[in-house]
């Protein structure tokens, strides 16, 4: 169809009717995305709509296979095209386009040309085509290493869109991943979740949609019968609902945009944006050194030439000599660009995730590592993340008269001495004041959905004898409004069947109690809420709470003179029917874990909607609240003064009836006073994505809500609080192996420059050759990086204090090292330039030679044991682990690996000559001598 024609020029479209469907996705898509009231009309409305795609507004589609393939055929899948994956060869081609890699291309072709010119094939190819292969090498290392990054983050990105959605099939209510999604479906909508596809609203309660990530505006949109148009990728701001789907996947709005939108990865973390910093200024030392050394070789190569005054006459073999002056000049660029510190974070971080998802932690953003280690404070929730979560009705006061409820206490046991029409009233309350439901599943068993609070109220209703379709069939739901996190409470208005209109509210007990002015006696009548009544309930509340209890109370009020479903539910005139005790009991390993936190310097606090006794009596129990800490309650905190929470926050542990404005401004504060602070969610109802839009640091979810994944940065996927420590060890290795790998390659950088500048300066020529430089520039970026970034965390990291982001990167003990270990391998490798020959009675025209091969061959070895030595920056030991770390010990071999074939068999490219075992055994030697140095170091205090 047109965009341009009219609704009453509509016509199915053959394969749509033959499939059994009265209406076409683009149609679909028109009316939805357009929202189109006429052509909505024209096709009968919501119910028009679902008849013409085949399905039942209350029972969903049927789930027989042949159908459900056959709408997928006409109506596709709930997938967003991705971005094809890029092929190894454009890495390799990206790889290519190093600037200082294609200088040194230049230079390689300019001495195949020159070499071969002079000396003919293959003799004068020997110099240009082993500056191509070091070349090639970088190149086709970093590629890899790219590659396998971009398929690891493919595999992450696949796990942290894993989510699934309540819908109603067969009659039957479900849970569903959201890419099975199909139009027909009916899907159940909360406070928190994303819309997953595009739709019309079927029926609902104050239903407030956010609609910013399409529309950029922050004003949130009623959804109502009047405007049933629901988008994919808007979110659900308030209230729930039923929605019909009509349009999936890249039909959608949302799959619209996406296919506009390149998918990039993540920005640059914090940590690489240092480094890059870091990199600059050495590459422009690296430059510096680079330029003067050249002038310097080449100021040498002039004096040379006019002492013999043949400064007119030019051979090949000097061409070259000059070609091979520029080659190391710019090598020494090559060597002096820590192009490994990014990579080093990258590969660190990445590494890091990888592990991390194997300890059931998903990150969803680099940053998050390293956020993690230097995190402060952790400001938990209780719900879902301390506490198990899985909720139970254990104590009641009903009728003014507390009950204790066993496993094996029978309804007409507990409500032996309650009268029958206070039961009636209780069980009417709760199974019409609740955002969940209690549905038949496909064995004929009972099934409780919603939150672990409104599961616990059912299941006690339940238990009661009462019947949940009995009940909400028999009254007629006038008014919804559903909890939030700010008013602490819900309430319905419900139509009597024999007339009349009542109010049910329930919530926070001291909120509710507060807005009651009667009370249902022990003899069932109603009557005054007296202060002995009001001082027994409030003595019952914080008796439960006392008792680790989470305290709901549910009262009624009879709206005499009517009530208009515009007009909002009356807050006060309540009649309290019983205040419930809930336990939700603290999960394992809890309290251990807030050990580990607070010897690793990590304080956790409590933030909760509880009363304060609950508050107090759980944070005990794990651990929180200690005897010098301070317990408070949001509205308090809230009319505290700047200059007071200065000196009170600092001793906050627990915030009990907190808003989610007390959470983002004790964060914010925290952060100011302490530094990173980690916000973990775990029922995730408002709390997750308003931290996230706060800027709070980081966010971790427990995976309760699909609300506190699509808001966390790290997702702890086995609801254990312990996975957090885990998280912050990890986030310390991070920072920690980074610091390692700047130790090692700044230990290179300075010798390697040294060596060849100050050789440059005081006789002419370059110990190094360009090749041999690009060699010492793989070992040093590329797998040095593997070697040090990858190294699994310990568990001393958590016996230390927080790394600080805003401290110096390169710590005292860091530049300790390095400067110890440079003068080391600098007064060697001078040493063995200056007295070389006479150590090895080296003479002949390959003496050169053979001593410059042997300086390369020590120099190399002195990095790889530098390397292990800088597995520890302060510890001795550092074999510790060593062989549990499978890359370290595997990029360690490969290099020896390497350098002896490069000595022994690569001598044309490379400019080496094979070494005695004498030479061979003094070179490593020499490296290893590097070792009790390094440990001697670690001695001297800083």
């Amino acid at each position: 169809m047109f965009a341009g024609a009219s609704p009453s020029d509509y016509t199915v479209p053959a394969e749509v009717k033959a499939a059994g469907f009265e209406i076409c996705g683009d149609e679909l898509g028109s009316i939805v995305e357009g929202h189109d009231v006429k052509k909505l009309k024209l096709h009968g409305g919501v119910n028009g709509i679902a008849e013409k795609l085949s399905t039942s507004t209350t029972s969903g589609l049927s789930t027989d296979n042949d159908l459900l393939n056959r709408r997928q055929e006409i109506y596709g899948i709930n997938k967003f095209a991705e971005s094809e994956l890029r092929s190894f060869w454009i890495f390799v081609w990206e790889a290519l386009h190093d600037m200082t890699l294609m200088i040194l291309g230049m230079c390689a072709f300019v001495s195949l040309a020159v070499g071969i010119a002079t000396e003919g094939w293959p003799k004068g190819a020997h110099d240009g085509l082993g500056i191509v292969a070091s070349i090639l090498l970088v190149v086709f290392v970093t590629a890899t290493s790219d590659y396998r990054q971009s398929l690891q983050f493919r595999d992450l990105d696949k796990e942290k869109k894993k989510i699934t959605i309540q819908v109603t099939r067969n009659g039957f209510r479900q849970k569903l991943s959201i890419y099975d999604l199909l139009p027909g479906d009916i899907v159940h909508l909360a406070i928190g979740d994303q819309v997953p596809a595009d739709g019309l609203f079927i029926s609902g309660f104050s239903v407030l949609i956010d609609e910013s990530s399409l529309t950029g505006e922050s004003e949130p949109v009623m959804a109502s019968s009047e405007n049933p148009y629901m988008l994919s990728g808007t979110k659900i701001q308030d209230g729930s609902c039923k929605m019909l789907v009509t349009t999936v996947g890249m039909r959608t709005q949302w799959g619209k945009l996406m296919a506009t939108l390149s998918e990039g990865g993540d920005d640059e973390t914090p940590l690489q944006v240092k480094l890059n910093g870091v990199a600059t200024i050495i590459g422009k030392i690296g430059l510096a050194f680079a330029v003067v050394t050249f002038a310097v070789l080449v100021q040498g190569l002039f004096s040379r030439k006019c002492r013999e005054e043949s400064h007119w006459i030019w051979n090949g073999d000097e061409a070259l000599e000059l070609l091979e002056y520029f080659a190391v000049a710019v090598t020494i660029v090559v060597v002096a660009v820590p192009e490994g510190l990014p990579l080093a974070v990258t590969l660190s971080l990445a590494f890091a995730m990888k592990k991390m998802m194997n300890d059931k932690a998903l990150v969803r953003h680099l940053a998050a590592c390293e956020t993690m280690g230097s995190a402060t404070t952790i400001c938990s929730d209780k719900t879902g993340t301390l506490t198990t979560n899985h909720m139970t009705v254990v104590k009641s006061c009903i009728c003014m008269n507390i009950k204790e409820l066993g496993q094996s206490d029978k309804a007409s046991g507990f409500c032996s001495d309650i009268p029958a029409p206070s039961v009636k009233l209780l069980l009417q309350s709760i199974f019409n004041n609740t955002g969940g439901e209690v549905v038949t599943s496909k064995d004929g068993k009972l099934e409780i959905l919603g939150t672990p609070t409104e599961s616990a109220l059912l299941e006690f209703a339940l238990s009661l004898g009462g019947d949940f379709q009995e009940e909400r069939q028999s009254v007629k739901l006038i008014k919804v409004e559903p909890f939030n996190s700010t008013k602490k409470r819900m309430g319905v208005v419900v139509e009597l069947p024999e007339g009349g209109l009542r109010a049910h509210t329930k919530g926070a007990s001291e909120i509710v109690l507060a807005a009651c002015d009667k009370v249902i006696n022990s003899k069932g009548e109603v009557v005054d809420l007296d202060e002995a009544s009001l001082n027994h309930l409030k003595v019952t509340i914080d008796q439960f709470a006392s008792e680790a209890l989470r305290t709901l109370c549910l009262a009624y009020m009879d709206l005499q003179n009517g009530f208009s479903p515009d007009n909002p539910i009356p807050i006060s005139g309540y009649t309290c029917i019983a205040i419930v005790g809930i336990k939700d009991p603290v999960r394992p390993g809890v309290k251990e874990s807030v050990a580990v936190c607070r010897s690793a310097g990590i304080t956790v606090r409590m933030v909760t909607g509880d009363n304060i006794n609950t508050a107090k009596a759980i944070a005990r129990e794990c651990g929180i609240l200690t005897d010098d800490g301070i317990a408070i309650e949001g509205p308090d905190f809230r009319e505290k003064k700047q200059d007071e929470l200065l000196g009170l926050i600092p001793k906050i542990q627990v915030m009990a009836r907190s808003s989610p404005l007390d959470k983002h401004t004790l964060v914010k504060h925290l952060r100011t006073t302490f530094g990173e602070v980690v916000a973990v969610t775990g029922d995730g109802t408002n709390d997750a994505p308003a931290l996230h839009e706060a800027d709070i640091g980081l966010a971790m979810g427990i995976a309760g809500t699909e609300v506190a994944k699509e808001s966390a940065d790290v997702i702890i996927l086995d609801d254990n609080f312990s996975t957090i420590v885990t998280v912050a060890k990890w986030g310390r290795s991070v920072y920690i192996n980074i610091q390692k790998f700047v130790q090692f390659q700044l230990t290179v950088n300075v010798v390697a420059l040294i060596v060849n500048f100050s050789s440059a300066c005081l006789t002419g020529s370059a110990p190094l050759t360009a090749v041999q430089l690009l060699w010492v520039n793989m070992i040093m970026d590329t797998l040095g990086a593997l070697a040090l970034a990858t190294e699994p965390p310990k568990d001393e990291l958590m016996k230390r204090s927080p790394v600080g982001r805003k401290g110096n990167f390169i710590s005292n003990v860091m530049w300790r090292n390095i400067l110890g270990q440079s003068l080391y391998q600098f007064t060697v490798i001078w040493y063995l330039q200056a007295k070389g020959k006479e150590m090895f009675d080296l003479e002949g025209e390959d003496s050169d030679l053979v001593l410059n091969t042997l300086i390369f061959n020590a120099f190399v070895f002195c990095q790889a044991f530098n390397e292990i030595s800088s597995r520890e920056m302060e510890q001795i030991n550092v074999f510790k682990g060593i062989l549990d770390n499978f890359v370290f010990v595997a990029v360690l071999g490969s290099t020896v690996i390497f350098q002896i074939i490069i000595v022994e068999f690569l001598g044309t490219f490379a400019n080496t000559t094979p070494l005695t075992s004498k030479q061979w055994f003094l070179s490593v030697l020499i490296g290893f001598v590097g070792m009790p140095i390094a440990a001697i170091l670690k001695i001297i205090p800083v």
